[in-house]
């Protein structure tokens, strides 16, 4: 049992309330933990809150690791616990709660064929890495997918891109897409297609031929994918990224369509609508509205509605998971509401177990989507870059590979720190910094309590054994909230609660670093390799990575 939770157990024991939760305050001068639990009786016993928490006072400081309680304001209680109490639960708390292994699929990066990684994948892939992180860090079995972009139309633009720009060497065996210029085939035949719409048909024309499996168009569908993939990877590995578990899209869920087809038609869902097949979704309780979902649009042809259900079949079929969960922006919250009512109404999926987790925009400081210098839309090669460049400038005589740690750190750390369904300005220059909330920060502290560490006179692990100051005091109890923090996290799905626990711990171990003198002292030298072992189980749960030096 944490350290929290044996609190927590004791004051609902002896209290005999099993509703009781403790906050901790901010001020630490308040204590270290507050309930509220005399203002919420109050409503029910109809007395003052002040004096049924006072009625409560001498029950609770009977508890034998109490040192004190106090009534505050209208009828907080404050209360402190005693330092042997904080000792003897950092020498035993194993500081990582274990759950009993649930298997979740995370759906994240959504990342599409021979186009660009952009900003718009940023905050999917930082957010959903960490996620699937602390998942697997909790004794839980994470499954990633990158759903990837690699059917339909886009495919068959792509494809009637390169046999127009190479009519007669397309289909030969050793013809070569040039891994610089794949990006902007899609791009240039989207616009070519708005001015001649007999390119337009062709296109058409090439998706159902494509998509029918014809032999040429597979070939160089395959040519471009693998180059495409490859560009992908690098991206991942440049972010620290654990590699996607499933490289999985459309084109993998197009082969379960038929299955899917029969359940909703044996379910009698699917009903003709201007040619095309739809689920109507609309409940008499809806208080918006509910579109329809398309499950075969008026050509007969699959819609992005069915190979995503497509996909959800699949994966229940193949993992069989306890929770799905889809991190998008929050553009897709109507696509992904529908989704789960089909999967609920055709009994593939319960839908009390998918999740979508959306996000804000990531702008300028002009408010509007963030661009490059020369106004374009940034991919996510950009951004790495800017952010390296930046560090580099701040910090130029560091190694290159510590520029690297130091500009991911930065990227990852302020992305996370933000509430996810929030949206929040980017700026190159400002999240490189080494003072404030910046990841920059977060490396710091570690890497200047590791060398005072080396710096000591007992490098083993060392055991506490007394609290002279607040410094140590606050510094220890920081630590041992981590356990309660990961699985608040986790269960709010909240990488903000990591990241900001994250910065409140650095900014106490380097107060504790500034007035306690480490080098000589076993006690500090104990309480200072805690913090590290902390701190770095949070970097690594961001996929930071700590250099050796700053």
């Amino acid at each position: 049992m944490t350290f929290y939770d044996k609190i927590l157990s004791s004051l609902k024991e002896k209290l005999g309330i099993d509703n009781l939760a403790l906050e901790i305050p901010r001020e630490k001068s308040f204590g270290d933990f507050a309930t509220n639990i005399a203002m919420q009786l109050a409503k029910t016993e109809h007395k003052s809150p002040r004096d049924i928490a006072n009625t409560l006072l001498p029950k609770i400081q009977e508890i034998d690791f109490i040192e004190s309680a106090d009534v505050a304001g209208a009828g907080f209680i404050n209360i402190k616990i005693k330092n042997d109490f904080i000792i003897n639960s950092l020498r035993t708390d194993s500081s990582i709660p274990k759950h009993s292994g649930i298997k979740i699929d995370f759906d994240y990066g959504a990342y599409n064929i021979a186009k660009d990684m952009h900003i718009g994948h940023l905050r999917t892939s930082i957010v959903g890495d960490t996620l699937y992180r602390v998942t697997k860090f909790l004794g839980n079995t994470p499954i990633s997918y990158n759903h990837l972009g690699d059917w339909g139309r886009p495919m068959a633009m792509i494809i009637a891109w390169i046999v127009r720009t190479f009519p007669n060497d397309w289909n030969k065996s050793d013809f070569q897409v040039n891994a610089s210029d794949l990006n902007t085939f899609y791009p240039a035949a989207s616009a070519y297609a708005h001015e001649h719409p007999e390119f337009l048909e062709q296109v058409q024309n090439i998706k159902k031929e494509f998509q029918k499996g014809d032999n040429d168009y597979y070939k160089l569908y395959e040519k471009f994918s693998e180059i495409s993939m490859a560009q992908m990877h690098s991206v991942v590995s440049r972010l620290n990224i654990v590699p996607f578990d499933n490289d999985l899209g459309e084109r993998n869920a197009a082969k379960y369509l038929e299955p899917v087809e029969k359940i909703l038609r044996d379910k009698k869902l699917l009903i003709k609508s201007e040619g095309a097949e739809i689920v109507e979704l609309k409940r008499d309780d809806d208080a918006a509205p509910m579109p329809p979902f398309m499950f075969l649009d008026s050509r007969g042809a699959d819609t992005y509605d069915s190979t995503d259900l497509a996909a959800l079949y699949y994966r229940k079929i193949t993992d069989n998971p306890d929770k799905i969960i889809y991190l998008t922006d929050a553009r897709q919250k109507l696509h992904f509401e529908q989704l789960f009512r089909v999967a609920e109404m055709s009994g593939i999926f319960p839908s009390e177990n998918l999740e979508h987790q959306y996000f804000g925009a990531i702008t300028g400081s002009d408010g509007k989507p963030f661009k490059t210098r020369d106004g374009n839309v940034a991919t996510l090669t950009d951004i790495i870059d800017a952010v390296e460049n930046a560090a580099r400038e701040r910090a130029p005589n560091l190694p290159i590979e510590t520029i690297k740690m130091i500009a991911m750190a930065s990227l990852k750390f302020n992305d996370l720190m933000h509430d996810t369904k929030s949206d929040y300005v980017f700026d190159p220059n400002m999240v490189v910094q080494f003072d404030g909330r910046t990841g920059a920060y977060i490396l710091y502290t570690v890497v200047r309590l590791n060398s005072a560490l080396k710096k000591s006179d007992n490098r083993n692990f060392c055991s506490i054994s007394n609290i002279s100051n607040d410094y140590e005091r606050d510094l220890m109890i920081k630590i041992l909230d981590f356990p309660r923090m990961i699985e608040t996290m986790f269960e709010k799905r909240a990488p903000d609660i990591l990241a900001n626990y994250t910065y409140d711990l650095c900014q106490l171990a380097n107060t504790f670093y500034h007035n306690c003198e480490i080098k000589n002292d076993a006690n500090r030298i104990a309480i200072t390799q805690n913090a590290v072992k902390t701190l770095s189980t949070c970097i690594d749960l961001m996929g930071m990575q700590i250099p050796k030096e700053m």
